[in-house]
């Protein structure tokens, strides 16, 4: 069995990444992909569930497992809230060939590109910031202060797109998520993955090459 992949996906607030990822996993059912589930110490929010949306842990416990080097990338948040995410389950899905998907930000990024050789990073950006402002406004979810915040903060967050290997306008979804989905087919048909995946097939064509 080959590997899974591993893919960052980082994108200002309101650039439509998490909606993106959410129609990723509900199609093309063929390959196996998860979303890296993260650890934090803060509490959990009303219908959040343990070990579904984040492993809650308590401060003790998520400072011990930073002292054994057991988190690929880790920070501190509003709050002094801790969030990170745990190397083990990593190493164990991809070990089971599935797919899996960081979402986080551009310096929890570069964290993990120090421990992880192959990982590939995607950036999503908005087609203009008039309409990322637009999409922030009309979730209805943030105060004008806090919409205000979010788009001095996008600046900054875009001025890294050149660090990803991939970057996807989201103009239109649909077509954002095809560029998307084009992305991991391409990466299942790279020479190192078709020949962890077809490993018996090649054998076979060379020994008949051989044998003609």
């Amino acid at each position: 069995m080959s590997q899974g992949n591993l893919y960052i996906l980082s994108a200002p607030s309101g650039a439509g990444k998490s909606s993106l990822i959410s129609a990723l996993l509900k199609s093309d059912a063929s390959t196996q992909k998860m979303v890296s589930i993260s650890h934090t110490t803060r509490n959990p929010r009303q219908g959040e569930i343990d070990g579904v949306h984040y492993y809650f842990v308590s401060k003790e416990e998520f400072e011990s497992l930073i002292k054994q080097d057991l988190f690929l990338e880790y920070a501190t948040v509003f709050g002094g809230n801790y969030y990170g995410t745990s190397l083990p389950a990593i190493q164990e899905n991809l070990a089971k060939g599935i797919d899996v998907f960081l979402d986080i930000d551009w310096q929890g990024a570069q964290q993990i590109r120090k421990k992880v050789e192959n990982v590939k990073s995607i950036f999503i950006l908005p087609p203009s910031l008039q309409e990322l402002e637009r999409r922030l406004i009309g979730r209805g979810q943030d105060s004008e202060a806090v919409i205000a915040e979010r788009m001095a903060k996008a600046k900054d967050e875009i001025s890294h797109y050149d660090e990803y290997d991939y970057v996807i306008i989201n103009d239109h979804f649909d077509q954002a998520l095809a560029d998307l989905q084009s992305i991991l087919r391409a990466e299942r048909l790279t020479k190192n993955y078709q020949q962890a995946e077809n490993a018996g097939l090649i054998d076979q064509l060379l020994d008949k090459k051989h044998k003609i």
